[in-house]
């Protein structure tokens, strides 16, 4: 890897060390139950002080990186060669909010680098404003949460595919909506997300569907349902890709299109699945918000195991396997102390990890350009 990788490197290092200092663990039930206030308390103290210092300071490393890219992704020029369509009024395949918002900048800026650099930057700024927020608002473990976050590609991969990546931090962010029972407010928000990619609208029944399970007693009916649906997935694929066609008919026989199978999320899947298992007695039988992310996991897993007749599978299962930034810190905060819960500690951090290194060298492949990375500033 060159040196440019070192970016990344240096940013997540560095947004975790300032996200140790986030003690979020007293303030997020509030937040994420909401009430006055979006959900916290009035007055300010000195942890609070702090936690929205270091919270700021992550904020504005995220969105720095983002914001000042240049040349950096594989649909980067795609974008701006779309911007120059939007401009002259011709058909393009995005989203009448996103078009909207490019015309807007189009009108504010003069023609050339400083428009398509200054609407990459206010999707950058909206985008990691959504991450974040939802860290805070949904994470009793800041740093943990953010950490899985970025090793886990959701940020760097946002760096690339600009308004699929704000649609789901929009996910992210509403799942607290759905927690609260408020869904009125889950849809709206889903609602605006939409208008800028509208596959986020596959939330609404994933997410209430969840919601419903992970407040229910299950029992032997939901099993034979779920049963069916699987078997669905299997022996009515042709009827599935036909209503995916309807909306994104450009994706029939492209190379999108090409029935793979994500290995690597298909073993996360279950690897959170096993430690779901182990500590479903202690921590997730009676908790509804882990058991919310739980049944999203599962979802997650079934898309990656039978959803290889999808285009863009794992983008679909990205807004499902997201909430394991929120499950897998409260699964090892409530396990026992002692060499087991640290062996799982040390066994998650290390397999993202591990996964953020496969991730960097993948970076350089033609369909990702994430690297090298390259800004407005120095280059």
């Amino acid at each position: 890897m060159e040196a440019s990788a070192l970016v990344y490197v240096i940013l997540t290092v560095t947004t975790v060390f300032l996200g140790m200092f986030v003690r979020n663990r007293a303030y997020y039930p509030v937040a994420l139950r909401g009430g006055r206030l979006f959900g916290e308390s009035p007055g300010c103290d000195r942890q609070r002080a702090r936690n929205r210092v270091a919270v700021f300071a992550v904020y504005c490393l995220l969105t720095g990186v983002s914001a000042c890219r240049i040349a950096v992704g594989n649909d980067y020029w795609v974008y701006t060669q779309n911007f120059e369509l939007i401009s002259q009024e011709r058909h393009v395949s995005s989203e009448m909010g996103f078009n909207a918002i490019v015309r807007f900048f189009q009108l504010v800026f003069d023609k050339g680098k400083v428009q398509y650099v200054s609407i990459f930057a206010f999707f950058s700024v909206i985008t990691v404003f959504f991450f974040v927020k939802a860290l805070c608002d949904q994470s009793g473990s800041f740093a943990f949460s953010l950490f899985l976050l970025l090793t886990g590609g959701y940020y760097f991969n946002s760096l690339n595919s600009v308004r699929y990546y704000f649609a789901l931090a929009v996910a992210l962010f509403s799942m607290k909506y759905v927690l609260r029972g408020e869904y009125g407010k889950f849809i709206l928000q889903v609602l605006a997300g939409a208008l800028i990619h509208k596959s986020i609208l596959l939330v609404v029944p994933v997410y209430l569907l969840a919601r419903f399970l992970a407040a229910a007693r299950l029992k032997c009916w939901h099993y034979i349902v779920g049963g069916v649906f699987l078997c669905s997935l299997v022996f009515c694929q042709s009827l599935y890709r036909e209503i995916i066609f309807w909306f994104y008919p450009f994706y029939r026989d492209s190379a999108f299109d090409n029935g793979q199978l994500s290995k690597a999320n298909i073993l996360k899947c279950v690897c959170v699945l096993i430690l779901c298992l182990i500590c479903y007695r202690q921590s997730l039988r009676e908790d509804l918000q882990k058991r919310f992310y739980f049944f999203l996991n599962l979802f997650g897993l079934t898309v990656y195991c039978c959803g290889s007749f999808i285009p863009e599978t794992s983008r679909i299962g990205y807004y499902m396997i997201v909430a394991q930034v929120f499950l897998l810190p409260e699964l090892l905060w409530e396990m026992k102390k002692g060499w087991f819960r640290s062996l799982c500690h040390v066994g998650v951090a290390g397999a993202f990890c591990a996964y953020f290194v496969f991730l960097l060298k993948g970076m350089y492949a033609t369909d990702i350009r994430l690297l090298p990375y390259l800004n407005w500033i120095f280059n």
